[in-house]
């Protein structure tokens, strides 16, 4: 396997430094392919730990639920071309379907663990809720 020295790329502490808003999420684009990543420590597509930081524009659509309702998890696509598990507030379980437009409210807790937050920016058109 492709082995890579990324020290020089992905930092840990330069981009807690750089993540000084509560609201920013950052990502990995991978050098090789430019796959973007959310927390993962080699490319799911060719393999490689080279990794760029970069910061998200906070924006994504709901894809599907994770979980019970009680917890209001859910996949998310980011507009940036990655996928997380972020957990919906500011609304009940039943008002988030599959296509509403959602933000990033809160990145994640403190030491990096824990689900994003996200709210709801705009329902989901009528022709792709599932009820």
């Amino acid at each position: 396997m492709l082995q890579t020295d990324t020290r020089e790329h992905t930092d840990p502490g330069e981009e807690r430094e750089t993540a000084a808003a509560a609201t920013d999420l950052l990502f990995h684009r991978c050098l090789w392919c430019g796959t973007p990543a959310y927390r993962r420590s080699f490319c799911r597509a060719c393999g490689s730990m080279a990794f760029k930081g970069e910061r998200s524009a906070g924006a994504g659509v709901v894809v599907r639920r994770n979980g019970p309702s009680t917890q209001n998890t859910w996949f998310v696509a980011m507009d940036e071309g990655f996928t997380l598990v972020c957990q919906v507030t500011r609304t009940a379980p039943v008002a988030v379907a599959v296509g509403a437009r959602v933000k990033v409210v809160r990145a994640v807790a403190h030491l990096g663990q824990g689900f994003p937050v996200v709210e709801l920016t705009s329902p989901a058109p009528p022709s792709e809720r599932w009820w």
